[in-house]
């Protein structure tokens, strides 16, 4: 494919309103110059001639990136940048056109950032190899993989497939913009913050590197962005493949890995995207579960959502649970996770019930409604005066009939085993 003119193309205007509804549809934060995604029409209509013409004459200026740190959960932070909205929207029309070459270059069992794959793929494909016979796992962990990229290095790998010196200048520029770090300047020398359209992109761009390695040595491999596993069949394999491939990400790609986290195990020791592993002793083959960090993480969100001193409606609270419910069954329906769900479902449900309890306020309120939902008299005065309490009550058997199961479901809340069984991959 002749890639000398791709500039018109990334200029053509179906193309541009094409990258205009995506960077609108992802919203995002404002950059250093503090224009929103709302304004960006009305900039365009105004400058959009102009920054064409800038960007055919290699004149586009760029703001620096706003830098915004974000703590990760096992401690550290992951550095994201937030580009102006008129960058962002010059790099998604740049990635739009790129994309397509460079998919026909990427490694089949590349999944992270690219069009129509998922994480979901990559983990059933690490289970078919795990389940023939590759049960020795090498978990490669990058570190700070998007903080320590040589620009250099990226700018001569994208230069073999790139000859457009329009395109190539435009994207050496995004690299070396600068960050704006609590109003402080500071030069961009490496790496390409996450949070940029592009960055997805050049991201694949050096790792393809990685992949032809490993399927120069014929391995049995997943890559998902900058995690990375290797499935081989003895311990002593994957000890070598962990040498080798540590010594060409450092030496070749100028990157760093992390001998900390990486690390030679079984799938019974692996956390990937997420999921964790097992071995099914009946079923004699491995599965994927989600991992125990998932779970916690599930859990303190739910807590959040139906705490009783959030002022919110306690329909509110069931919108809000339902969405969470939804994105984490979507995300986990190819793993096993029936007891879990069934747990999760009756946490959530006494949860919701101490938060009607609370709701209903004083004993007086308290005993109508439950009389209301068919308590006798006798029972709905002995629980409404117990005193002031939200835990003890919603284990009352009493409460639990009045505001039962099916009460909630007709209230709009959605049942995590019914949703998983609906969505379920293997059910």
């Amino acid at each position: 494919m002749d890639t000398s003119s791709l500039m018109e193309q990334i200029l053509n205007k179906d193309n541009l309103n094409t990258a205009y509804l995506q960077v609108v549809r992802n919203k995002g934060a404002e950059g250093v110059d503090g224009m929103m995604y709302t304004e960006l029409k009305e900039y365009l209509e105004k400058n959009g001639e102009i920054i064409k013409e800038q960007l055919r004459s290699r004149k586009y200026t760029l703001k620096p990136i706003r830098r915004v740190e974000i703590p990760k959960p096992d401690g550290g932070v992951r550095n994201l940048g937030a580009p102006t909205v008129t960058d962002r929207f010059v790099q998604q029309a740049i990635a739009q056109v790129l994309t397509p070459i460079y998919e026909e270059q990427f490694h089949e069992h590349s999944y992270g950032f690219r069009p129509n794959r998922c994480a979901q793929q990559a983990i059933i494909i690490a289970l078919d190899m795990m389940n023939d016979g590759k049960d020795w796992i090498v978990n490669m962990d990058l570190e700070k993989f998007f903080d320590i990229v040589n620009h250099d290095k990226l700018m001569t790998l994208i230069g073999r497939t790139i000859k457009d010196g329009d395109v190539i200048s435009i994207i050496r520029k995004f690299l070396v913009s600068g960050i704006m770090v609590d109003d402080e300047y500071k030069e961009s020398v490496i790496g390409t913050l996450q949070g940029g359209n592009l960055s997805p992109l050049l991201a694949n761009i050096m790792l393809n590197e990685l992949d032809g390695k490993m399927e120069e040595r014929g391995l049995n491999f997943i890559r998902y962005a900058d995690d990375c596993i290797i499935m081989v069949q003895s311990e002593m394999s994957a000890r070598r493949v962990m040498r080798n491939l540590s010594k060409f990400i450092e030496e070749k790609l100028g990157l760093k890995v992390n001998m900390t986290k990486s690390k030679v195990d079984r799938p019974g020791g692996l956390k990937y995207l997420g999921f964790g592993f097992y071995y099914d002793s009946r079923a004699h083959q491995f599965k994927a579960k989600p991992d125990a960090k998932s779970v916690v993480k599930f859990k303190v969100r739910m807590k959040q959502l139906t705490c009783g001193s959030w002022g919110v409606s306690n329909g509110y609270k069931v919108q809000k649970l339902n969405e969470l419910v939804r994105g984490w069954i979507n995300y986990f329906k190819i793993g096993s996770m029936k007891t879990l769900c069934k747990e999760m479902d009756s946490r959530i449900r006494y949860r919701l019930r101490m938060c009607i309890w609370k709701h209903w306020k004083n004993p007086q309120n308290r005993a109508k409604n439950l009389m209301k939902l068919d308590v006798p008299r006798w029972a709905a005065f002995k629980i409404a005066y117990c005193g002031d309490q939200y835990a003890r009550p919603a284990h009352n058997g009493w409460l639990q009939k009045a505001i039962s199961n099916k009460r909630l479901t007709s209230f709009g809340l959605v049942s995590m085993l019914d949703y998983y069984i609906e969505r379920c991959f293997f059910c």
